[in-house]
């Protein structure tokens, strides 16, 4: 992942409208439970409109009249609404540049901090990794925690099939090759050794390879991109995406970057879909995409985004991006859905094939942070990207120790087994006959 500009989220009219005048607040702290199946349950003041939802904890601004209910934490610190803002962080990396800002509320990925507008607007600015910051209005949810969620249908054949061809073994490979090499910095030998590896593995899959060449500040990169055409006559187009690249922000270009869990893993991944799927009597067209240029700015998806004919933009059915899938941070493996309005759909699938097909504990996000689904949902393309769940207490990130023993090869399976299961509905022969 990278940094870049907050993405504008909507809000809605009649929240805007209770942060004006800028009256110092009060905030109040709800934390929410689980039934005994593992599933959260929603508390009312998670309807509250001035309520701000962090997964299990529910933030309400009080006005001096509310006071303190026997569930709430009610903060002694007077806040102005308008120092509120949201950060999204990968691992601790905007606590790790701005230790002294204020956090209110610490959700690892996900920080309540209190600054003036200068200040935020500055950091906003900054061109360091990995975080993004963006005002944040009563009434939004950040993320929600789903807990074991409960399936709403049953399982397919098709996804049942899919999930049993996959295969550990070449996940684990894919891991060995990949973190082999040096570093697989977007503009470097390696980099092209790992991407010409990677294009031959999906060429004897039966894919059609090609590696479109890309712009990383006026150095040259590359994309793998492998298709395989359906069967069908009304066919969508189907995407599996990662990123190829790896970065050490600590040592600079020329210092060790094997980055296996960012993002090896999610390249693995790709690999091991494209073998688990590549026998599939699949309707519609598949395409795997391995990005380069991410680690600098989304280079390799914004340009494969803007090269999309608008007649292709609007073929594409979903796209499933992978970003750090194998770090197990918690006792309870756990994996975070996030993606945009456009992506609820895919959203709720994902969801269900993870109560189906595994025991990943699920939450999800609707405000997007810079991975590469994020030019897919800014040109109105269901995306999702599949994170590993409090990613916050991976630190290993974009340094040298990013290796492969810190990796949990059964939690990736499951984010695997997950993203298989809906990838083969996608593809369902019948669906593009």
């Amino acid at each position: 992942m990278t940094f870049s500009g907050a993405i504008p989220v909507p809000q809605k009219d009649s929240c805007a409208t209770s942060m004006e005048g800028g009256r110092p607040m009060r905030l109040a702290f709800l934390t929410q439970t689980e039934n005994d199946q593992g599933t959260a349950r929603t508390s009312r003041a998670a309807t509250d409109p001035r309520a701000i939802v962090f997964g299990d904890t529910i933030v309400l601004p009080l006005d001096d009249t509310e006071g303190e209910g026997a569930d709430l934490s009610v903060a002694e610190r007077r806040v102005a609404p308008e120092d509120l803002y949201l950060v999204v962080q990968k691992g601790r990396l905007f606590q790790h540049h701005h230790p002294d800002a204020p956090v209110l509320l610490d959700k690892g990925r996900f920080l309540l901090v209190e600054l003036p507008a200068a200040r935020a607007q500055a950091i906003g600015h900054s061109d360091k990794p990995c975080f993004t910051i963006d005002a944040l209005q009563p009434g939004r949810t950040v993320y929600r925690s789903l807990g074991r969620p409960q399936a709403r249908r049953g399982r397919s054949a098709h996804a049942s099939a899919a999930v049993e061809r996959l295969s550990e073994e070449t996940f684990g490979e894919a891991i060995r090759t990949l973190t082999g090499f040096p570093t697989r910095l977007s503009t470097s030998a390696h980099f092209r050794a790992a991407a010409d590896w990677a294009g031959e593995r999906l060429r004897g899959l039966g894919f059609d390879v090609s590696q479109p060449c890309i712009d990383v500040s006026g150095k040259t990169s590359r994309n793998v991109q492998a298709d395989r055409v359906g069967k069908g006559t009304a066919r969508r187009l189907v995407l599996v995406t990662a990123h190829l690249d790896s970065v050490n922000h600590q040592g600079g270009p020329d210092s060790p970057a094997p980055g296996a869990d960012d993002n090896a893993s999610g390249s693995a991944g790709a690999l091991t879909l494209a073998s688990a799927l590549a026998g599939m009597d699949a309707g519609h067209d598949f395409r795997i995409l391995l990005f380069g240029g991410e680690e600098q700015g989304l280079h390799g998806s914004t340009q494969h985004v803007a090269g999309l004919p608008a007649s292709e933009r609007r073929r594409i059915s979903c796209v499933i991006n992978m970003d750090m899938i194998a770090v197990r941070n918690a006792a309870a493996p756990s994996v975070l859905l996030e993606g945009a309005p456009v992506s609820s759909g895919l959203i709720d699938a994902l969801a269900d094939a993870a109560a189906l097909h595994t025991t990943l504990r699920v939450e999800t996000s609707l405000s997007p942070f810079d991975s590469d689904h994020v030019p897919f949902i800014r040109a109105d393309i269901p995306a999702v990207l599949t994170i590993e769940g409090a990613d916050r207490a991976n630190i290993s990130v974009h340094t040298a120790q990013d290796t492969p023993d810190r990796l949990d090869h059964g939690l990736a399976m499951e984010i695997l087994q997950m993203n298989a299961a809906v990838l083969a509905e996608q593809l369902d022969a019948q669906a593009g006959t």
